[in-house]
């Protein structure tokens, strides 16, 4: 009987760990929700910067093909101030005889809410 008493013991050790077992799911599913989530930011970017090349072939008067010279960072946008973000870009848009309010508030109401980027994601 003194080996039966201590079968028990065993089973209870064999318990606890496949307990732990089932704690990797969980991770797994953590794991899939970051990256959705990563996605959705990256969407969200991409869309974001296929409306300011809209907007600057519209404010400039570029043709498609016609390659600018203009590049407005976002992660550097992001680093600024809202006073700073609105000043970089007056001083990125200075050569623009047209307007340029509209866009610029519609670009600093599309970040709101944005991150920058970092590591890997900036590909």
């Amino acid at each position: 009987m003194a080996g039966m008493a201590s079968e028990p013991v065993t089973q209870s050790r064999v318990m606890f760990q496949s307990a732990d077992k089932k704690e990797e799911p969980t991770h797994r599913k953590l794991g899939k929700l970051t990256v959705k989530y990563n996605r959705k930011d990256l969407q969200r970017r991409l869309d974001i910067e296929e409306w300011i090349d809209n907007q600057l072939h519209l404010l400039f008067d570029y043709e498609k093909e016609e390659i600018t010279e203009l590049e407005i960072d976002i992660d550097e946008l992001l680093e600024l101030s809202d006073t700073e973000q609105r000043s970089r870009l007056h001083e990125l848009l200075q050569e623009c005889e047209k307007p340029k309010e509209d866009f610029i508030n519609g670009l600093l109401y599309r970040m709101k809410g944005l991150r920058k980027m970092s590591g890997p994601l900036k590909k």
